[in-house]
């Protein structure tokens, strides 16, 4: 449990946040939007007991100014900007594992699933990655710690579409257990992994509502049928994991999650598209 009253935090006498008042319980998926300049950031470093601030956090009832170390112990962050540490992967996983007091197998597990072969960057410094990898590999550790917060600032930035399905599926073994708050300036990405959703303006409140539950680890399937091959929309299939049943037939599966973004894509190839269809994946486990 998070609670936060009349949290107020200025930088050269200009309220950044300005008597925030928020209650937010485990199983919670917030989607915390707003403009760039709207405080959400700042929001966030206070939680992390990164700021000053006027008011009260508090988790579990600990104040965050009073037990700081031990509260981070139960937060997974993952920032928008990676940030520029030059140690090698290998390193950076021992050093968090340690920091958190949590298996570093688990962190590996995790980033496996997100598709990063940890072996072959095992001594590559972690600013040498590329943006994907160094999502993938900051996702890994968050979720790795079995964190009972889950702090993301545009989680799903820089992952490809397997990684992202991926991504939502393990958001979903844990939507119960965990609060998830996701920053993000639009709503429209990460809209369908929230059940609630926090607009901040100049540092206020002035949205706060409960959203439809949505499923995170539904698999929906996908045929596409075209009038004609074009090179770029076969491409951008592929970036999918799309295959080909004939030069004019391709399918696929998509994570529920990303159904409007998947739509968004294929609305740029129209003019070629002769049929789509989508369902949900019917689940083949048998009971005996």
């Amino acid at each position: 449990m998070i609670n936060i009253k009349k949290l107020v935090k200025n930088f050269h006498r200009q309220n950044v946040l300005d008597g925030i008042d928020l209650s937010i319980s485990k199983g919670e998926r917030i989607a915390l939007v707003g403009s760039n300049g709207a405080g959400k950031t700042t929001l966030i470093r206070c939680l992390l007991g990164e700021y000053q601030y006027s008011g009260e956090i508090t988790i579990d009832h600990l104040f965050v100014k009073d037990h700081r170390q031990t509260l981070l112990a139960k937060i997974g962050f993952v920032p928008q900007l990676p940030p520029p540490l030059k140690m090698p992967v290998g390193q950076l996983l021992d050093f968090a594992a340690n920091l958190c007091r949590s298996p570093r197998s688990k962190m590996e597990e995790m980033s496996i699933r997100l598709g990063l072969e940890t072996q072959s960057i095992w001594h590559k410094p972690f600013v040498k990655l590329s943006g994907g990898q160094k999502q993938k590999l900051l996702i890994g550790i968050a979720l790795g710690r079995n964190s009972e917060i889950l702090i993301l600032d545009e989680p799903a930035a820089n992952l490809d579409p397997i990684a992202r399905r991926v991504f939502f599926e393990l958001l979903a073994e844990r939507q119960n257990q965990a609060i998830m708050l996701m920053s993000s300036h639009r709503l429209d990405e990460i809209a369908a992994l929230v059940n609630r959703v926090i607009e901040l303006d100049r540092g206020k409140v002035i949205l706060d509502d409960k959203v439809a539950e949505n499923n995170l680890s539904k698999i929906l399937t996908c045929k596409l049928v075209v009038n004609r091959e074009e090179n770029a929309f076969i491409k951008t299939l592929e970036n999918w994991h799309f295959k080909a049943e004939n030069n004019y037939s391709w399918f696929g599966e998509i994570s529920s999650v990303d159904r409007l973004k998947f739509l968004g894509v294929l609305s740029r190839y129209a003019g070629i598209l002769k049929s789509i269809h989508i369902e949900e994946k019917v689940d083949e486990t048998v009971v005996v």
